[in-house]
């Protein structure tokens, strides 16, 4: 690993020196099946060899995989090239984050296992051609609030700014419908933590075959979240109409409270609203690493950069652990967990003057051939970091798609985290289930209420 390549790869852009609108890119399509890849990353490795060239990453499932399995790890067997602790790494910062420094001086037990990087990123061959499309005709809109002529696919697969790169995050592909069952623990700073299980349900509009942004009436997704233990939290529910135009048509959000056996209007379930049962170390927006409205901060594209990142999961994923394997005092077990060198890109935000966040300051690390944000530093109003997020994705080859199988989000300063992964008691579930939109109205919300 001594010949990785130093702290930026290149900075290519700056808000000085790129427009905001660039957008469509139509003489530029030949290149998603020549120099980069169809969602536009270098399809070539770097001039170390230490990052290899994409060959269409994982498409197939292993021959003993079955539908509804903890997916099978590709790559077992393999082991660390490089093991990054408390006493070695100086010697490699200028591949850490902020946040994997601060954890590695934070916590004497803490270590990133460095593993071979494999470029398993991959997508249905249906979004890569509607990303082909998108990158003849997509632009941002309201100020890069909102995007026009998308469909179904990746909206800038030549991102200039880092308003297309976040919305190429949160357009990415996650199927048309899923049901998945969702474990989370927030533990104490000594480590004992009590499972908070939920069932969340979207239907992604955006993706469905033949969508259009008039046809889904300006919905990205319907999301509905079930809370079913802890007995005290049981039975409340989240509904929300996520848009893609907010300027035009705001989030839409709905909570039922069971004590009350009320349906209300739950505006306020945006930006920095602390989330439900995470003991306030998790804010609306940090869910999925960023979404929602992009509007209280000013975007900046930083560059491109050679990280440690968190990478092909699978061994987390597996459903040969529960949260009693993985919860540590501070941080997950990092022998369960597998970083890879990947090229990322990296986007600042700042808070705009005049508006509130408790995080004024954030640095978003984007995947280059998922787009995925897969780190995320934060800082608090004094400009000290504050909390560290990581996604750890796996391809989940029968759809395919990389997605996260675990967020993490640590406070540095409390020495406490919370974490949610699928539950690994049941299985997992598919990625295109046909759902109906009727079950996503605060009237059904009210019907499936119970305590």
């Amino acid at each position: 690993m001594k010949n990785a390549l130093p702290f930026y790869l290149t900075l290519l852009f700056s808000a000085a020196t790129t427009g905001l609108f660039a957008g469509a890119k139509p003489g530029e399509i030949h290149r998603l099946s020549t120099d980069l890849t169809p969602v536009g990353a270098e399809r070539a490795g770097n001039a170390a060899g230490t990052i290899p060239e994409w060959t269409g990453g994982i498409t197939r499932p292993p021959e003993n995989y079955r539908p509804g399995d903890h997916h099978p790890d590709p790559f077992k067997g393999e082991t660390p090239l490089l093991r990054i602790d408390q006493e070695n790494m100086h010697h490699s910062a200028g591949l850490l984050s902020a946040g994997h420094s601060a954890m590695l001086q934070r916590y004497a037990d803490y270590f990133i296992d460095v593993y071979p990087t494999h470029r398993s990123a991959a997508l249905p061959q249906r979004i890569y051609q509607k990303t082909l499309e998108n990158g003849r005709t997509g632009m941002l809109a309201e100020n890069g609030e909102a995007v026009k002529d998308v469909a179904e696919g990746l909206p800038f697969p030549f991102p200039e700014n880092a308003h297309e790169l976040i919305w190429n995050h949160r357009l990415r592909y996650k199927g048309t419908g899923a049901k998945r069952h969702i474990s989370l623990v927030a533990p104490s700073a000594n480590g004992s933590f009590n499972e908070v299980t939920m069932t969340v349900s979207t239907l992604g509009l955006y993706y469905l075959p033949g969508a259009t942004l008039e046809s889904i009436d300006n919905r990205l997704l319907y999301f509905l979240q079930q809370t079913n233990s802890p007995a005290r939290l049981a039975g409340s529910a989240l509904l929300v109409y996520e848009s893609l135009n907010p300027v035009a048509q705001p989030r839409s959000a709905w909570v039922y409270n069971p004590g009350q056996r009320r349906v209300i209007r739950a505006p306020n379930v945006a930006y920095d609203n602390p989330s439900s049962a995470t003991d306030g170390l998790h804010v609306s927006d940090m869910t999925d690493m960023f979404n929602g409205a992009l509007d209280r901060f000013d975007w900046q594209l930083i560059g491109k950069r050679e990280m440690y990142v968190p990478y092909n999961a699978y061994r987390a994923h597996s459903d040969d652990l529960d949260y009693g394997d993985l919860v540590q005092a501070g941080h997950l077990d990092p022998q369960y967990l597998r970083y890879e060198l990947h090229r990322v890109w990296v986007v600042e935000a700042r808070l705009k003057e005049g508006l509130r966040h408790i995080n004024p300051r954030r640095t978003y690390y984007l995947d280059e051939d998922s787009y995925q944000i897969l780190m995320a530093d934060h800082y608090d109003a004094k400009g000290k970091l504050w909390r560290f997020s990581e996604a750890h994705p796996i391809v989940f080859y029968d759809v395919p798609t990389l997605w996260t199988t675990i967020e993490v989000h640590h406070d540095l300063q409390s020495g406490r985290f919370v974490s949610y992964r699928l539950d690994p008691r049941k299985p997992v579930p598919p990625f295109n289930l046909e759902m109906n939109p009727a079950k996503f109205t605060p009237q059904a919300l009210r019907r499936m209420g119970r305590r």
